[in-house]
């Protein structure tokens, strides 16, 4: 959970100009803020073959040949992934690791921000390496590299066996299977997908394919007792360490758990279940019928459905309030509770909750403007780039990211700065 209990909440405004980026340099790229809208990065061009990142107006001091995927760790730090002569590495606030890789990837942060992993490529090779440390093995194939919450344990799909061209028979017989800081299952599969930690980072889950035609969950290496017709990606329980997965049987789709199915809802599709943060109720996204979709919590579906599909989605900390983001036709809007709202985007962004449940905000776009919804309540203003909203503590104040005539703008406003009217913008 974000540490927002120290971060300016007093400050009303405070504005970065970004005019001078564009003139200062060839080239800016598309800026990234820091989480408490501190700071605000963009990857530039400074010359052929020559690039570094700008926060807040100050150049890193080196100068990379490439330079992409620049993200704030949620501690604040500016990370990107940099070449030299050829040779990749991490820079984080420009500080390059020493170690040098044919290439990284898919950048991943413990819930702290303190621990810095990547998917890494070396001599055709493949590893994670957390904080410049890499796997002590490396596979030929890796997919789907995760970190556990604090940062202390990798893991990712790997292919542990070679194969050549026309080897079926040694693919039927299973060739991938899942490693953990680099060490993998002795169990083997046909298919593995979307390893997941659990809360504590201490068990691992992961889809599975047995056969050709046989599909389960694979909890520390050992498979449930039962198969189906296909899974979806697993989660664990917040606290009691059992896992639920979607699973196909009869030609229908519904929920199971350590293997055995606890919804008697059947459904065209569900996919996407989340436990609240007690672990009391359980929710996924289900089709009811052809065309048609919705949230069922707890087994028991909202009585209204949505159209084309339902996308993000969330669960209130206090696990009070659901929110999602719906598309119909051309235009996305949101439902609360069951509740669509009357507002309807070109596209609406991941919804967040106040710790209360008692207010949904999410990033919106119209026109080619962007602005923020809050409540069904649009704020009056129109926006180059906005980045997702953040509630304080208390619920009352929201702190806002916005770019607006090549400003940066960090604002804390009350949220019934946007409640208290509802203004049409674009």
């Amino acid at each position: 959970m974000l540490d927002r209990q120290h971060w300016d909440w007093d400050t009303e405004e405070k504005k970065i100009p970004l005019s001078d980026w564009k003139t200062s340099y060839n080239w800016v790229e598309e800026p990234q803020t820091s989480l408490d809208g501190e700071k605000i990065a963009s990857i530039v061009n400074i010359d052929e073959g020559e690039f570094t990142v700008c926060i807040n107006g100050e150049s890193w001091g080196p100068v990379y040949d490439k330079i992409w995927y620049l993200r704030f760790s949620p501690d604040g730090r500016a990370t990107a992934l940099v070449s030299e002569m050829g040779e990749w590495t991490v820079a984080v606030d420009g500080v390059p690791w020493e170690n040098r890789y044919g290439y990284v990837w898919n950048t991943r942060f413990s819930s702290d921000g303190k621990q810095i992993a990547v998917a890494v490529q070396q001599d055709m090779k493949y590893g994670i390496a957390t904080n410049d440390v890499l796997w002590k093995t490396t596979y030929a194939n890796m997919t789907d590299p995760v970190l556990n919450p604090d940062g202390n344990r990798s893991a990712a799909t790997v292919q542990v066996m070679n194969l050549g061209a026309a080897e079926i028979e040694k693919f039927k017989s299973g060739i991938f299977s899942v490693a953990i800081d680099g060490v993998s299952w002795e169990k083997r599969f046909v298919n593995v997908w979307k390893p997941v930690f659990d809360p504590a980072g201490i068990h691992l889950a992961a889809q599975v394919r047995t056969t050709l035609y046989d599909y389960t969950i694979a909890v520390n290496g050992n498979v449930w007792d039962k198969s189906f017709a296909t899974v979806w990606e697993p989660v664990f329980h917040p606290t009691e360490g059992s896992v639920v997965a979607p699973v196909r049987t009869g030609g229908k789709w519904t929920l199971a758990k350590d293997g055995e199915i606890i919804w008697e809802g059947r459904y065209l599709q569900t996919w996407h279940q989340k436990y609240s943060a007690d672990g009391r109720k359980l929710a996924a996204i289900v089709s009811p019928k052809y065309g048609r979709w919705t949230m069922a919590v707890d087994d028991r579906p909202w009585t209204s459905t949505l159209g084309d599909m339902v996308a993000d989605w969330a669960f209130s900390s206090n696990g009070q309030t659901i929110a999602a983001v719906f598309k119909q036709g051309a235009d996305w809007s949101l439902a609360v509770d069951g509740q669509k709202w009357q507002h309807r985007f070109d596209m609406v962004f991941a919804p967040v909750i106040s710790d209360d449940g008692q207010r949904v905000a999410a990033k919106v776009e119209k026109d080619g403007n962007f602005t923020l919804v809050v409540d069904d309540k649009i704020w009056n203003r129109a926006c180059q780039a906005v980045w997702d909203p953040i509630f304080s503590p208390d619920g009352q104040k929201l702190l806002t990211r916005s770019v607006e005539n090549d400003t940066y703008y960090r604002r804390v406003i009350p949220v019934s700065e946007i409640t208290g009217k509802s203004t049409p913008f674009g």
